[in-house]
This record gives structure tokens, sequence and C-alpha cells, in this order.
């Protein structure tokens, strides 16, 4: 059976392609009618190659939909984290030139706020699950359309937006092949293959992290590509998870380091009820995985336990199980399509177990920030790019992370850039200057921490935190919310203005080793 989606589900209509977190069935046949209708809607409503479209979304049938349909039709589909509040997600689908955006019903404050405020035209915005103010139907999308096969298909991409440590999120955009989408996804199984799993094979991919991620819909639109079965969760729970592998016999998943501490809380006798014995590759990123917790999903589920490091840009290195117990702390070698080399200050290559600058390179094709050529330019070395990171390679090439982008936080998988909220609460009046960097969280790895200057004649108090916060939540996502405010007299800076932000983060890990 030819792979790619469209073809498995024309030769195989009735095999199940998708579960929804309602636990719905969805054949490949009425999956592949919806992602066709899609495709004619959105051309119908003046949509050509290169267009792009947003959605705000959760873990969903209509988000497979929506990557499927834009996958042969030479789209671009922009995943909106929706956790953003209204500002953040109106200049996301202001700044990616949408020409449709999506959004669910449960998401209709922030959504209608967002397409409010950037005007954008009432034609292109459809709300799913419900209705939404100003809204049209999602359903208006697929009505009257017809579920053949669309003509002039070629091949569609995603583009994530990915935040700097600094200035607003950039778009990582690549070139459309302008090829057909079985040509242009002729690796549809991706970073799948890399792990060793193979099209059907009997494989079902079990997705409960935001399909907004990244990796998270690369891994699942992979798994789909090539046969799969894909389970999906709205809201991961730890029984739940276990409860969904058991049923449906799960091999695969992404997941993040976060997701086993909470499965390792799980008391004895409920972990006891569910059969894992189905499972392979139980990949994991997007954050450091502190040892022991590591060890303990491998003796309790056995040697499926991967990991990888990568980033929105591209790759990146791979471990399994049994390499990384040979060599604890690694997070893996070069995969076969990537470079990894570590750059000192200077540019000069460093030899094994010297810490520098890890850069990496992927043979699949270059990258760029959308509407930012300096932030590209800067974040390259000839053919190599960079996302701040610093680590070493040892002799062999296993790639060791001596630690993270400077400033970033990572709190339960999810990145989170200090610049962003510091540019928000500078801007309350009575905060003088402010620091925000991550500090010790027992479940989530890090929380959020910010550090105020008042400005001159305001005392810092409980009072005054209360304030601050209290003020921010409108401009400020939750989960990059502050979980506390401390306040100092003076910030640590050298006359030219530079923070010494460790200076305010050292105390808190006094004691503690970050984890790496």
């Amino acid at each position: 059976m030819e792979l790619g989606f469209w073809k498995i589900a024309e030769a195989d209509p009735d095999r199940l392609a998708l579960v929804d977190p309602d636990e719905r069935e969805i054949s490949a046949g009425e999956l592949l009618s919806k992602c066709n209708q899609i495709v004619h809607g959105l051309r119908a409503r003046g949509l050509k190659e290169g267009d792009s479209i947003a959605m705000l979304l959760p873990n969903s049938q209509e988000v497979l939909e929506l990557f499927l349909a834009i996958g042969q039709a030479g789209f671009y589909l922009v995943p909106i984290n929706w956790h953003l509040v209204g500002p953040e997600i109106a200049y996301i689908v202001n700044d990616s030139e949408a020409k449709a955006f999506i959004a669910h019903a449960d998401l209709a404050e922030t959504a209608k706020a967002a397409a409010d405020e950037i005007n954008f035209p009432a034609e292109g915005r459809f709300a799913v699950g419900g209705e939404i103010e100003s809204f049209l139907p999602y359903s208006d999308l697929t009505a009257g359309q017809p579920t053949t096969t669309p003509k002039n298909r070629t091949t569609g991409m995603v583009m994530n937006y990915t935040s700097g440590t600094t200035g607003k999120p950039k778009g990582v955009r690549r070139k459309l092949p302008g090829v057909d989408p079985e040509t242009g996804g002729g690796g549809f199984g991706g970073m799948l293959y890399l792990f060793g799993l193979q099209p059907f094979d009997d494989n079902v991919h079990i997705c409960g992290s935001p399909l907004y991620h990244t990796a998270v819909l690369v891994f699942a639109g992979s798994a789909i590509h090539i046969g799969h079965t894909v389970v999906l969760m709205e809201k991961w729970t730890p029984e739940q998870m276990l409860h969904l592998i058991d049923k449906y016999r799960v091999t695969n998943t992404h997941m993040v380091p976060t997701q086993f501490v909470r499965l390792l809380t799980l008391p004895e006798e409920t972990r006891a009820k569910y059969d894992v014995s189905s499972l392979r590759h139980m990949v994991h990123a997007a954050a450091p995985c502190p040892p022991d917790v590591k060890r303990q999903m491998i003796e309790w589920w056995g040697p499926v336990i991967d990991e990888y490091y990568a980033a929105s840009e591209g790759g990146g290195t791979l471990v399994f199980a049994p390499e990384w117990l040979e060599h604890p702390g690694t997070v893996g070698r070069a995969w076969p399509i990537s470079e990894i080399v570590i750059l000192d200050d200077d540019d000069n290559e460093l030899p094994a177990g010297e810490i520098g600058t890890v850069y990496m390179h992927m043979m699949t094709g270059d990258f760029e920030y959308y509407k930012d050529s300096a932030k590209t330019e800067k974040s390259r070395k000839g053919k190599f790019f960079t996302v701040g990171d610093v680590g070493y390679l040892d002799s062999d090439g296993w790639l060791f992370l001596s630690d993270r982008k400077t400033d970033m936080i990572i709190s339960g998988g999810a990145n989170i850039y200090p610049a962003e909220i510091e540019s928000e609460l500078i801007m309350h009046p009575k905060v003088a200057d402010v620091a925000v960097f991550g500090i010790p969280h027992a479940d989530w790895g890090e929380e959020v921490k910010a550090v105020i200057e008042p400005v001159d004649g305001i005392v810092g108090s409980t009072e005054l935190a209360d304030e601050i916060l209290a003020w921010s939540k409108d401009r400020i996502a939750k989960f990059k919310m502050p979980r506390s405010i401390d306040f100092t007299n003076e910030m640590p800076r050298d006359p030219n203005g530079k923070l010494y932000k460790r200076k305010l983060r050292d105390p808190y890990w006094e004691g503690q080793e970050r984890a790496i």
C-alpha cells in the first residue's frame, strides 16, 4: 500500500484512522472526505498556494482535518498556542498574514478579541464546536463542497511560531517544494523512522500533548501518514493515558518529562490495572528529564523510553533507552540526516569534551524566521544553526547539554521566554526594572519568578505584588505568569546596562542542581 494518508484512505477507507478525545472512532474514508472538502471550501474563498491558515484549536478531529487539507493544497498551517491572550494571538494571526482564522468556541472570548484587534475579515473567521460572535460556522467551509480529490494538488507545510529571547515570536518558515504531496512527502514517517517505527505494523500513536507544539504535530502527522491509528487526548491525565494505551494497544507517542513524573505518582495498584506491554517507542523531548525519573520509567515500561534533542528550526540527536543507560545524561547522537558541532565564541570547532555552543545542520533544507532576516542570519554559522544551547560532545559523538538557552524557562515541557514577560511588567507604572527567570518546582521542573525594582518612593510589598499580578493577567498568558514576585532595591546591572541575571537566579537554586 502506498504511503501518505490520502493514498492510504483511498485504498482502505474503512481502516481506523483517528480516535477523538471522546473516543469516537473515525475512519480513514470519513477523514479524507472532510479534508478534501476543506480544500475545496478554502479555494472557493480565494485562498491560493502559499497562503496561511491560522488555527486556535484544542486537540480534535478538526486539527487533523486541517493538517491533511493544507498538506495537499500548498497552504501554510499556523497552529497557535491556545493559552495565549488576545493580543498575543492577534500578533501571530496578523504576522502570518493568515487568510483564514479557525478557532474553537471554548476559546471564544480570546479568539474574538484577537480577530477584532486586527480587524480580521469576517468572511475568513470560522468557529468550531459552537458559536463565536462574528465568526462563521466551521461547517460553512465544507457545506456543499465535493468530497472528491482536489485538482492541482501540491505540498503544504506547517509554520510554527517560536519565541526568541528578545522581541516577538517568529514564524519558522520553509519554502514550499512545489510538487505533489506524495512526492513532497516521500519521507512521510519522518522522525518515527529514526526511532525504528515502521508503516502500519499494527502501530497506534497516542497524542496527549497539545497539537500546537511543533514536535507533537510532527509526530502525530507522521503517524497518520504511515498508517498508524492516532488516538487524541484533549486533556492529558495519567490514568486516562494508561486506559487508552491498554484499550487501543498503543505502541508509540511523544511525551515530556512532566508527564513521566505524574505517571510515577500513581499508586501501584492503579498502575497494575493497565496493560502497557504493547509499548514500543515512547519518545520524550522538550525539557530535561531527571535521570532518576527516566530510570523509573524504564523499569516500569521497559526499554522503550527514547529521547531526542531538536527545535522547531530543526535538529538533532536521538538516544534509545539501552544506549542512555550506558551513557546516562546524554541527549543522543546526531540523526543520520543531521550534523552536530560545538563552536567557541570565535566560531572555532571544539574538540570532544570541551563546552561551547551547540550548532546543528539538517539536510532537509534551511528555514527562515518569517519577516526577520537579521534573526535568521544571527542564528547561523555557515550551514549550521543554533538555538543558543551549550554543551559538549564526547569522543564517541554523544551530546551532553551543559546548560540551556541563557534565560529560557522550561516549565512542564513548555518553553517560556522571560523577555516577553519582562516587556509587559515593565509597563506597570510602579515598576522601574524587572528580571524574570526560572526557579525550582518539584513537579514542573521550573516555575516563573519575577524580581522587581520599584520606582523611587514605592516600597515592595505583598500588596504591590498582588497589584502587579492582577494588572498583568490580561496581558500575559496564564502559563507565563510569574507565580511569585520578589523585590530588590537595585538590579545587578553594569554601567552599560547589562543585567547579570545569574546573580538574581543562583540563590534560588542554592543546594539544588538544575536539570540539564
